[in-house]
């Protein structure tokens, strides 16, 4: 599976794609209320005729900034050996034309564009030091991610997509001073793909003294499901969440076992486990033993699928990986 759908709305506003320079349609030349939409600025990933930067100029000339409360950054030039480093830098430059800015998101690619292991990134770091007010803070695509620590009082919801998560990213945000964050996502992917974190540099996350608001965790999309699994059966975060979320990875019984084993999951008010290799038996297990006390299960294997070869070797896949 892929990312193959554009993001339809960001921090509760519908996405709106701003025209291209071409585009002379009445949708163009009436646009919507600055406030009212997401903007959604791209061009085209393959042979562009215009840079990134020149839409984004464009935009500024024709919207009240001022009034803009979510950007997102859809396909650059050439996204699949470019880093986004130009595009950083024209939305830093453009803080002060953005001060009702509280959610911005970077690399909404689809997959006809790029698949999100080959989306090239860079630092994000200075987005978020240029926007102290942001609320909303989303980044696809983990290769070549960079992510320092860093402290943001007002950031509340941090989501990183990837097939491949550098370990020195992961640690980077496990490190980063977020008073204020209620959710995180991360999608840890693959060894294949860069995802090469393991459960020691996911343990500030377990620990959760460094995100003190923390209601909403998303640990998934990634090969070691089962360890991440049996590590929350005894994580002291664990005890304040409202919304855990280990899904779209390679969960088996043993990981289910082990966090259904573990520390109560009662006051959960939803446990997310869809994309999953378990067993009849233990599924029944779940929602039996949670259902009851009012926690929204989703336990759905979706199109969790899986290869055996000749020697008995079975492989099992994430849901996003390319």
């Amino acid at each position: 599976m892929t990312v193959n759908s554009h993001l339809e709305e960001f921090h509760g506003l519908p996405a709106f794609t701003f025209p291209d320079a071409g585009d002379k349609s009445p949708r163009a030349t009436s646009l919507p209320a600055p406030e009212s939409v997401a903007w959604r600025i791209a061009v085209d990933a393959y042979d562009s005729e215009e840079e990134w930067e020149g839409a984004f100029a464009r935009f500024l000339a024709a919207v009240d900034t001022e009034q803009v409360r979510a950007l997102i950054v859809g396909a650059w030039s050439d996204v699949y050996d470019t880093s986004p480093h130009a595009v950083i830098e024209a939305l830093v430059a453009a803080r002060d034309r953005l001060p009702a800015l509280r959610a911005l998101f970077l690399a909404d690619i689809v997959m006809e564009e790029c698949e999100i292991s080959w989306i090239v990134q860079g630092d994000v770091s200075p987005l978020l030091e240029a926007f102290p007010s942001l609320a909303e803070f989303g980044v696809r695509g983990g290769n070549g991610l960079v992510f320092p620590a860093v402290k943001h009082e007002r950031l509340r919801t941090l989501t990183v997509e990837s097939g491949g998560l550098p370990a020195e990213a992961v640690r980077g945000i496990a490190a980063s001073d977020l008073p204020s964050l209620t959710a995180l996502d991360l999608w840890l992917g693959t060894s294949e793909y860069g995802g090469d974190a393991d459960v020691a540099d996911l343990e500030p996350f377990f620990a959760g003294s460094r995100l003190p608001s923390l209601v909403r965790l998303a640990l998934r999309n990634s090969e070691i499901q089962d360890a991440i699994c049996t590590a929350l059966a005894s994580a002291p975060v664990v005890a304040r969440l409202e919304h855990l979320d280990v899904s779209m990875g390679v969960l088996t019984d043993d990981g289910a076992t082990a966090l259904l084993s573990g520390q109560p999951l009662t006051h959960l008010k939803v446990l997310d486990l869809h994309h999953n290799y378990l067993s009849t038996a233990v599924r029944t297990r779940l929602l039996e033993t949670l259902e009851p006390a009012g926690v929204e299960v989703d336990a759905d294997q979706d199109e969790a699928e899986s290869d055996e070869e000749e020697d008995g070797t079975v492989w099992r896949f994430v849901a996003v990986g390319e």
